[in-house]
């Protein structure tokens, strides 16, 4: 991993003002999860294809995410049961750009994922009224949540350089509540964000042939797991199972 800086150096930059056309707000995700190891060649081979995001020279940014759920964790079990039209609650500051954000992220029954959010001064435990406003004019309905977690790590994100798409390399993954920490930095998460799904996607290639495979992945249902191993978990076994291969590799 220490190689990473060069390698990334080697991409033609793309700055944060040119990515307007590709904030993809309403798309389609498509998650892979594989060892760091193989990080490096991978970038490498990548370089043709995509820019990558550069803030005042920096091409790795740090993101601190502050989730919320509600005391039964509908946001989770929703998850796991594989409901459709199913939403996550989250502050989250893209440290490297100065900007923090209240976002909701839903997931419709036609498996796209519609991102709403407003700017917010910092990230704060408790909700304020227009927060709570907020959260019940995109969601549809009062609901009471509170912060359960934190979820931090540090992300290479890539524009390809002539479709509508924009990869996310997330690195260094770290989680905790009041009472637990943990980490998956032996892991790498990307994830491929396109109007719709199409695997004529460069990255999608270069990976398949390299034996990384997409994966239906939330950090957030990971890490809850991690941090409340008695909950509900019977349909990510098998998810549980490959992560922890990744991580004992």
């Amino acid at each position: 991993m220490n190689s990473l800086p060069a390698i990334i150096s080697d991409f033609t930059p793309i700055s944060l003002g040119e990515m307007d056309d590709v904030k993809l707000m309403s798309r389609t995700d498509t998650k892979f999860a594989f060892q760091t190891n193989k990080l490096p060649f991978l970038l490498k081979r990548l370089i043709p294809f995509y820019r990558v995001l550069a803030i005042d020279g920096k091409l790795i940014h740090d993101y601190k995410s502050l989730y919320y759920d509600t005391e039964e964790r509908k946001f989770y079990i929703d998850h796991h049961n594989s409901r459709v039209n199913r939403n996550k609650i989250r502050f989250r500051e893209y440290v490297g750009s100065g900007l923090t954000f209240l976002e909701i992220k839903r997931k419709n029954n036609k498996g796209k994922t519609i991102k709403k959010r407003m700017k917010v001064d910092a990230i704060t435990k408790e909700l304020s009224e227009k927060h709570k406003k907020y959260i019940k004019k995109i969601i549809g309905k009062k609901l009471v949540v509170n912060a359960k977690q934190w979820i931090n790590f540090s992300r290479i994100t890539l524009v390809h350089k002539t479709q509508k798409e924009r990869l996310t390399i997330d690195i260094n993954l770290t989680f905790e509540n009041e009472k637990l920490s943990g980490e998956l930095k032996q892991i790498i998460i990307a994830e491929v964000k396109q109007e719709k799904m199409s695997r004529s996607s460069d990255f999608m290639k270069i990976a398949k042939e390299m034996s990384i495979l997409p994966i239906r992945l939330s950090k957030y249902c990971i890490t809850t797991l991690q941090l409340n191993p008695d909950v509900k978990q019977n349909r990510f076994k098998e998810k549980l199972l490959f992560i922890n291969k990744l991580k004992q590799a």
